[in-house]
């Protein structure tokens, strides 16, 4: 999951292991939390949502790094994660078409650890602009599996389509997704969920649940009532 509050997740993804390993330590030291794969396949292996920066070789083996951003922006969960292209492709086209995918900026080697944190820095910014300094993340984008929640925008979706749900509903999927693995109880997810100085019942919040595990179809298996207690989110 990406969630609010938490280091920034870099992902770098090239086929040169040396290359990957200087930019994990540089990027490290500056507070970031980062990852690093050899391949485009290798990256759809892991859970891309949770990142909030992928760093990009273009020349890859197999699937290049312009088909990979392809592919991430096709898929609502990915499509607003933001990209630099890092390659020895130094020409106006190469930068061109890479911006065209929707890159967010593009950095040519031989690489400058200076250049490449500043361009790190530049963008977190423009694309996090709420984001405290020092590598936290405020990202607004919420997933597990294929729940997709923009916290920005108020919507959900399922499995890549849009899922209708009640303002109440949304803010406890949201609450729940959040904080997965702890136990909330009733009088919790009224306090929080639930506008101020409204008077409901315990039963309330009952009826939500169900309404909501409904909606979710096979995922709303994972919303789990503790008996006594109340409810959470089990990942």
């Amino acid at each position: 999951m990406v969630l609010e509050g938490q280091k920034f997740k870099i992902l770098v993804v090239d086929d040169e292991p040396d290359i990957c390993e200087i930019l994990q330590y540089n990027l490290e030291m500056e507070g970031y939390e980062v990852d690093t794969v050899n391949s485009a396949e290798g990256a759809f292996r892991l859970q891309l949502a949770e990142y909030g920066l992928v760093l990009l070789d273009v020349m890859m083996e197999d699937m290049s790094g312009f088909q990979m951003a392809r592919k991430m922006k096709e898929n609502p969960a990915t499509a607003q994660i933001p990209i630099i292209f890092i390659t020895a492709l130094g020409g106006e086209s190469h930068i061109v078409k890479g911006l065209n995918i929707g890159a967010d900026d593009y950095i040519v080697k031989p690489l400058s650890m200076k250049t490449v944190k500043a361009r790190v820095k530049a963008v977190l910014r423009r694309v996090y602009p709420q984001a405290p300094q020092g590598g936290v993340s405020q990202a607004s984008i919420v997933v597990y599996e294929g729940i997709v929640l923009d916290l920005k925008a108020k919507t959900v979706r399922l499995d890549n389509k849009e899922l209708m749900c009640t303002k109440l509903e949304f803010e406890l999927l949201s609450f729940l997704l959040q904080h997965p693995g702890v136990v909330y109880s009733r009088d919790d997810l009224l306090k929080y969920c639930w506008p101020m100085d409204t008077i409901v019942l315990d039963r309330t919040v009952d009826v939500n649940i169900t309404r909501l595990r409904k909606k979710l179809g096979p995922y709303g298996k994972q919303i789990k009532t503790r008996i006594g207690y109340g409810y959470c989110f089990e990942e």
